[in-house]
């Protein structure tokens, strides 16, 4: 037996009658318009089956839009995040009809990223895409500008003066805040090690600049050792993680400067535990209240 919302338990929810919800899904005689969208945020709230046509009936004179995203690694948690969000956000405008097409590149090289992109571009008005700051990149960016088909950088920014605008995190400083964390809760200064997913992302580039500058301008008794690659791999990260602890036994802090999170990974290794696993994780957030002077 179906436990799937009924007309009768959506115009209950709707505070409206079944004949109403009946008008507005088949569009037979006009509903206030505020009666409508009631009846469509009802649907949404209780998950009714016909949500999409409710939406449709509702929003169909206003403006449409056609808007592509081209994420990184599908197989990661904080992507499918994204772009779950992305959807949501598309469907709860209420002032145009937002149709979000999110894609992902599972492997991050020029090549492949410019064919999602133009591809993604022959679909769509605009495009947001996170990528490294590749010159092919920039590239196709620019050829697309010139088709009038804007480019947003997402989370980390590229092509500065070619893409439209960027959406993201001010990344240094959230390095900076990062550092900020680290020289307060510390019981004294030691030694510090940064992972980055690579330097071709420009926001992990500014955040490791930020982290070291706050060290520099601020706490110049911590040692920050040379940044590392990890691909954002957990993998690389606890054998690079174990390789590090073997040649700093005195290692302090360890941290991650991920790309997109709007935080950071900050770990003491010391102990049993962390040098089993990778290390034990707080979470910084970029807004910290009192957070570093800049």
């Amino acid at each position: 037996m179906s436990n799937r919302p009924t007309i009768a338990d959506l115009a209950r929810t709707a505070g409206v009658s079944v004949a109403t919800v009946d008008r507005v899904l088949n569009g037979r005689h006009p509903v206030r318009e505020e009666t409508a969208r009631r009846v469509y945020e009802a649907a949404k709230s209780i998950g009714y089956h016909a949500v999409g046509l409710i939406r449709q009936r509702v929003f169909e004179d206003l403006p449409q839009y056609r808007l592509g995203f081209v994420l990184q690694k599908p197989e990661q948690s904080f992507y499918k995040a994204v772009a779950k969000e992305i959807e949501n956000a598309a469907l709860s405008l209420s002032n145009s009809r937002v149709f979000a097409q999110v894609d992902f590149v599972a492997n991050s090289t020029p090549t492949a990223i410019t064919e999602k992109l133009r591809a993604a571009a022959a679909r769509n008005q605009a495009v947001a895409l996170v990528a490294p700051d590749y010159p092919a990149v920039t590239a196709a960016i620019e050829e697309l500008k010139e088709r009038g088909i804007p480019v947003f950088s997402l989370l980390s920014d590229f092509a500065a003066g070619v893409r439209e605008g960027y959406v993201g995190l001010n990344n240094h400083k959230v390095g900076r805040t990062a550092a900020w964390m680290i020289a307060k809760a510390a019981k004294r200064p030691g030694k510090v090690a940064a992972f980055v997913g690579s330097h071709r992302f420009l926001g992990h580039e500014l955040r490791e600049i930020g982290f070291r500058s706050y060290f520099r301008e601020h706490a110049p008794d911590f040692e920050v050792l040379d940044t590392m690659v990890n691909l954002d791999t957990a993998e690389i990260t606890h054998e690079a993680t174990l390789n590090l602890l073997q040649r700093h036994p005195d290692l302090d802090r360890l941290l991650r400067l991920r790309r997109g999170h709007g935080r950071c990974h900050l770990g003491n290794p010391r102990g049993k535990a962390g040098r089993q696993a990778y290390c034990r994780r707080q979470r910084i957030d970029a807004g910290v209240p009192g957070g570093p002077r800049r």
